[in-house]
């Protein structure tokens, strides 16, 4: 285990969020926020959740606030708006592993809440990355359900299509 495993991998979860973006870039105003009875709600909701759990973890590990979180709701379409936030959300995260030393990996810099305080920071990045999956796993499933011809989000397949 070494930050650049981590780097590597992070590098899959942020192709994958883009694959899902680019589907729900094509939904009309109403697909997107279309009621889904299960996790969190409609798409808008699920990317929304995704979005601000990720700044949140991330924030956590830098021991600074998270950005303010999206609306729950809204009645004009804010994709543009959540397309921007989602850019600078991984553009932090990006910056995190950039300077992640192998070291710190075993660390545990998260002060509040008290119920993360004993977490380390390499169960914080595997546990992010594995919550997105299960998230763009849901995303599939209800973009699929309206008519998207979504593919596999399989770790093995981004490895295939990006060996050197």
């Amino acid at each position: 285990m070494n930050a650049d495993a981590f780097r590597h991998f992070y590098n899959y979860h942020f192709a994958e969020n883009r694959k899902v973006w680019e589907h729900v870039a094509s939904l009309t105003f109403e697909q997107f926020n279309q009621k889904v009875d299960y996790s969190h709600g409609s798409i808008r909701q699920q990317v929304v959740h995704l979005l601000d759990v990720e700044d949140v973890w991330f924030s956590e590990l830098q021991g600074i606030q998270p950005s303010d979180p999206l609306p729950e709701t809204v009645t004009a379409d804010d994709r543009d708006a959540i397309r921007a936030h989602w850019d600078k959300v991984e553009e932090k995260v990006r910056a995190y592993l950039a300077a992640l030393q192998d070291e710190q990996l075993f660390s545990k810099p998260i002060t509040d809440p008290e119920e993360d305080k004993n977490l380390i920071v390499w169960q914080v990045l595997l546990h992010v990355v594995n919550h997105a999956t299960d998230h763009r796993a849901q995303l599939l499933r209800a973009l699929h359900d309206l008519g998207v011809d979504t593919k596999s989000q399989d770790y093995i397949f981004y490895v295939y299509e990006n060996q050197l």
